[in-house]
């Protein structure tokens, strides 16, 4: 019976940086590697006895709304992402690589939320105030109801909150905030779990909008604990390539709205601006047409948006012949070239076959699939594909052309922009070569497999005639 109690009281050791638990003391974390860091836990205390409540249980349709509306950021890209805007109580965290342009962001977030009438709060814990008021001046972000804080101790930024009253709160980042009574650094697992559950604790007790950010690590995960992205109500990831002006927000998680949506941003020395109509990002309208490319229409959220995508095809002097992409997935890009080679007889094993995007555009679900296999059969022809003509399409290893989600959005858009004709899967299930039908003020193609889809386009076998004189 002794040993039972000795085994129930036995003393743990923690991790203060990762929550690493172990049952002896250890000088180095077995988990995060951390030195110093292992300390022992508390005891576990007794059962929690009831207490007093803070309001009182009503039924559902009794609780009022009005007070959780949406109110605009001032900037409609993001305002489309969280669902209407931002809701008072909420509490938000904004991720995304150094530099991408996050304390932009959220600078021109809090000046027009400033302008729009409400208090706003900036605490700043990487800069000092100056640097933001510099940035400022350069986005033309000041404004009298705009308070800044540099601070970097959590009991600071709870008075500053007391002493202003701010509508909206923005804490960048929470990684450099720390409170004082906390074990660890600034930044470790529990610095970061407590200091972002009381900044959440007063947005709700007190109707806050707070928007947090967070650091991200090599992989692109959010760094620190994972609590982290449980305790907030809105979690965006902002991300865009460092060779590109192009910025998007994407949203993870958001409980008051879609998490299919996606923000477009144009990020200059002036500033951030919301790019409303991105397409022409990522298309490079020729006056002539040119072999190796085509357009295709992918979908970023439930937003379609045009890309534009070139391939190069070249002999090869080496045993292995290259397979470069940039911007599209690259085993994906193999499987097409083997397609094209075994359903459409277009040879490349003695080729280099380079692919890429235009604009900096990353085409990620299948439906860019056709584009790519018609932008290399171009190449490989060294026959141009009319510049008013758009391929959606999923392809199978078959050779197959497999339906894509939200043709019509797709199609929609394409017309929008003043294309004249797409290529599109036989969503019949029909055998047949190819089937036109006119919709959105274009000439559509429904064609069941890639070999088809060529031949519309005279691009496929050398023994076979187009499908259509013209498209």
């Amino acid at each position: 019976m002794s040993s039972r109690t000795s085994a129930r009281t036995r003393s743990s050791y923690r991790c203060a940086e990762c929550g690493w638990e172990t049952g002896k003391w250890v000088g180095r974390c077995g988990e995060c590697q951390a030195w110093g860091s292992v300390a022992e836990a508390a005891a576990p205390q007794g059962r929690t006895t009831a207490g007093p409540v803070t309001s009182p249980a009503i039924p559902i349709g009794q609780v009022p709304i009005e007070d959780s509306r949406a109110n605009s950021s001032g900037v409609p890209e993001l305002d489309r992402v969280l669902g209407g805007g931002l809701v008072p109580g909420a509490a938000v965290l904004l991720a995304g690589e150094p530099g991408v342009g996050k304390s932009t962001l959220l600078l021109e977030v809090a000046a027009q939320t400033a302008r729009s009438g409400l208090r706003t709060l900036y605490v700043t814990g990487e800069e000092s105030a100056s640097q933001v008021r510099l940035r400022a001046d350069r986005t033309r972000g000041v404004h009298h109801e705009l308070f800044l804080a540099a601070e970097t101790d959590l009991g600071a930024v709870l008075s500053h909150i007391d002493q202003v009253k701010p509508q909206l709160i923005v804490v960048d980042s929470v990684q450099t905030i720390g409170a004082a009574d906390v074990d660890g650094v600034p930044g470790g697992v529990t610095q970061v779990k407590e200091v972002a559950a009381a900044l959440v604790r007063v947005a709700k007790t007190r109707n806050i909008a707070t928007i947090l950010v967070g650091h991200v690590t090599k992989d692109g995960s959010i760094a620190g604990p994972r609590v982290l992205e449980h305790l907030v109500d809105v979690v965006l990831h902002f991300e865009g390539e460092r060779s590109s002006r192009l910025r998007m927000v994407r949203a993870v998680k958001n409980r008051f709205g879609p998490i299919d949506e996606v923000g477009c941003f144009d990020l200059s020395g002036d500033g951030i601006v919301a790019v409303t109509d991105p397409t022409g990002l990522f298309v490079a309208r020729h006056h002539v047409a040119v072999a190796g490319t085509c357009v295709a229409v992918t979908l970023e959220g439930r937003r379609p948006i045009l890309a534009e995508v070139q391939a190069l095809v070249t002999p090869s002097a080496s045993e292995r012949p290259r397979r470069t992409t940039s911007g599209v997935d690259g085993a994906r890009v193999a499987m097409t070239v083997a397609v094209l080679a075994q359903r459409a007889r277009i040879r490349l094993h003695n080729h280099d076959v380079f692919l890429s995007t235009v604009g900096g555009a990353r085409i990620t679900e299948p439906a860019g699939d056709l584009a790519a296999a018609i932008a290399i059969a171009s190449a490989w022809k060294d026959r141009a594909v009319p510049t008013d003509v758009v391929a959606i399409g999923e392809l199978g290893l078959a050779g197959e052309l497999r339906r894509v989600r939200d043709l019509p959005q797709r199609l929609a858009e394409a017309g929008r922009l003043g294309f004249r004709a797409a290529i599109v899967p036989n969503e019949a299930g029909s055998n047949a070569g190819g089937s036109v039908r006119e919709l959105h003020g274009m000439q559509v193609v429904a064609v069941p497999d890639v070999d088809s889809a060529l031949r519309v386009l005279d691009l496929g076998k050398a023994d076979s005639t187009p499908l259509f004189n013209a498209v």
